[in-house]
């Protein structure tokens, strides 16, 4: 019999989230962002939810042809661009648009002399300073790409660099301001802009994290006023049960110590999982529905919490070690990280189910 740890897949939430940035931004349409395989979801056990977004966004050449494949007729925008001449032609045959934030990307679409045009994302930097021509070289890349064959509608992008924390007033002005009189539909907002600064939303919205459950902030108590369910369950079970007594450790390195005699149970599920290994003690877990903590290190294999809080566990008793009970940003943020991470470090060896409702 296999490991009891599963990963529970919920399309209905998916849905779900994308309706919630729907109604936060009803003037704008949404690009729906699937990169990293639906944020480790899987692009298609996902699909399916994704019915009502007006487009979708992604970085990857293959995954953009699986969801044409899959039957997707709307916008595909590709949201780095191409790479080479070769890319161009499968953006050509496969009806995607590309993001440009370099002179180098026009020139390919240039030479590759696609028969349809291409329509294209003109990347500004705003101020994130990774992507896009500058504000004093923007209006230029324009100019050059409006005369440019082979490209057929522009549209106007940049991205934010602390929506989640601060305003993005300054980057808005500066977009503006570069932007005067340009023509071209706009798209700035990604989750964080998406849910707190309407002013940001313009044409197209590109919410991304929030379609998954997460907190763009990484803090589950910055999203917890708002209806977003979590898409992903991480579920396991006790296989093994230890009576400690007081100065007693447990795990390698022996990092915790029981002050009185406690329970301890083993859980099946470890950093060959995709949890966490720096999830220090304290970490949120759930027993039996029961929220308790880690204690100890996190080994390959297996983890170790405490279950004063659940007298009647014992082997066999289900653990939550994310989902809705427990949030991942919260054991994310216990560990260091941000739930992103441990979206898309789910390992391959869990067993992946796609369930028709939000619990397992």
């Amino acid at each position: 019999m296999p490991r009891p740890i599963r990963a529970y897949i919920h399309p209905s939430a998916v849905r779900h989230n994308l309706e919630v940035a729907r109604q936060r931004a009803p003037n704008s349409r949404t690009l729906a962002v699937v990169k990293a395989n639906a944020y480790g979801h899987g692009i298609e056990r996902v699909y399916s939810a994704l019915k009502d977004a007006d487009g979708i966004a992604l970085l990857d050449l293959d995954e953009a042809v699986r969801v044409r494949q899959l039957g997707w007729k709307k916008p595909i925008l590709l949201l780095e661009g191409v790479f080479t001449r070769a890319d161009v032609s499968i953006a050509e045959e496969f009806s995607l648009a590309t993001a440009i934030h370099c002179d180098e990307q026009r020139e390919l679409i240039e030479a590759a002399k696609p028969t349809r045009p291409i329509d294209v994302f003109l990347k500004m930097n705003s101020g994130m300073n990774r992507l896009g021509f500058t504000l004093d070289k923007y209006r230029a890349a324009w100019e050059r790409i409006s005369a440019t064959d082979g490209i057929g509608k522009i549209a106007l992008m940049s991205h934010f660099a602390n929506a989640d924390q601060g305003s993005v007033d300054w980057q808005l002005e500066r977009f503006d301001e570069t932007t005067r009189d340009i023509r071209g539909e706009r798209s700035l907002a990604n989750s964080a802009a998406t849910l707190w600064h309407p002013r940001a939303h313009r044409d197209w919205v590109r919410p991304g994290i929030m379609l998954y459950g997460g907190s763009p902030s990484g803090l589950s108590q910055d999203v917890k006023d708002l209806p977003l369910r979590a898409s992903m369950t991480l579920q396991s079970e006790i296989i093994g049960v230890q009576t400690m007594s007081a100065g007693e450790t447990v795990g390698y390195a022996r990092t915790f110590q029981a002050g009185v005699t406690m329970r301890i149970g083993v859980v099946a599920c470890g950093y060959a999982d995709g949890y966490p290994r720096h999830a220090p003690t304290g970490t949120p877990i759930s027993v039996d529905g029961v929220t308790t903590r880690t204690v100890g290190r996190v080994s390959m294999d297996m983890l170790t919490v405490d279950l004063t809080p659940c007298p009647n566990a014992g082997i066999g008793s289900k653990v939550e070690l994310w989902g809705n009970a427990v949030k991942i940003d919260d054991v994310a943020s216990s560990a260091g990280t941000i739930g992103y991470e441990l979206m898309c470090a789910l390992a391959r060896r869990v067993p992946v189910v796609v369930t028709s409702r939000d619990t397992p």
